[in-house]
């Protein structure tokens, strides 16, 4: 019998990879996202008898429920919830920086996140299910500009924990995946629309790609059911870290 996955987040980047890897390997996918026009041609792309599109904004936690009590039937019973929907929204240091685009990594990260998985949980629980939540290596490793972003990230993680321990007992399986540089508009989204800026992040660097998080994805959700991937934290082989900041007197 064929599984049901709900990827948010699916108008582009991992979400969208992930849709195309899933449904390829014979699951049904549920795809959100606010995009209406690129839900719309994903939907067109993989047939909409395997995919079922579903338009609301993340932070909305009314118009999501309502969109998703109105999944059709053979959409309704979703197996694995992946977490996807996330942004980062400038670079500035705390300081300088936008309190509204703080908000919004907010709003989206975190409590649009919490409000589709507490949707989400009774029927996981019932179908023995699995959550998915991207997180990022910024949860764990700090760099100047990440301020909001990384917390929100490192929020994702504990949360992650937080489920896994609460779901004790009931077959729910949870993990938190977090990666570090790959290669989306995650840049162009942060940066308002700046191709150089992302062109030159990304150039000679040999980074990850999308379909490389839509295989890891793949691979968490379809192991054995008695085995749980509580974190994995995953770089390209170009990418590692980067020494402490010091500030010397006098400067």
């Amino acid at each position: 019998m064929s599984k049901t996955v709900l990827v948010t987040g699916a108008t582009a980047g991992f979400g969208a990879a992930a849709a195309r890897l899933f449904v390829k390997n014979g699951w049904r996918a549920v795809v959100t996202g606010r995009r209406a026009d690129r839900i719309r041609a994903l939907v067109e792309e993989l047939g909409p008898g395997k995919v079922c599109g579903s338009v609301f904004d993340i932070r909305d936690s009314a118009a999501m429920g309502t969109a998703l009590d109105a999944l059709p039937s053979s959409f309704a019973g979703i197996d694995l919830l992946i977490n996807n929907a996330g942004l980062a929204l400038g670079t500035a240091p705390a300081f300088k920086a936008d309190l509204d685009q703080w908000r919004q990594m907010v709003d989206t990260n975190i409590t649009g996140l919490m409000a589709i998985t507490h949707k989400m949980l009774p029927g996981l629980i019932e179908r023995r299910g699995a959550i998915i939540n991207i997180s990022s290596v910024a949860a764990s490793y700090p760099y100047p500009g990440g301020n909001t972003y990384g917390g929100t990230k490192a929020f994702v993680r504990q949360f992650s924990l937080g489920l896994r321990s609460d779901l004790h007992g009931t077959g729910v399986r949870v993990t938190s995946i977090e990666p570090g540089m790959a290669e989306t508009e995650f840049t162009l989204v942060r940066t308002g629309g700046n191709q150089e800026a992302s062109d030159t992040l990304y150039g000679g660097a040999n980074p990850m790609t999308a379909e490389d998080i839509a295989n890891t994805l793949y691979w968490v959700a379809t192991l054995p059911p008695h085995i749980n991937i509580n974190a994995l934290e995953l770089m390209p082989v170009s990418q590692s870290w980067a020494g402490f900041q010091v500030a010397r007197a006098g400067t």
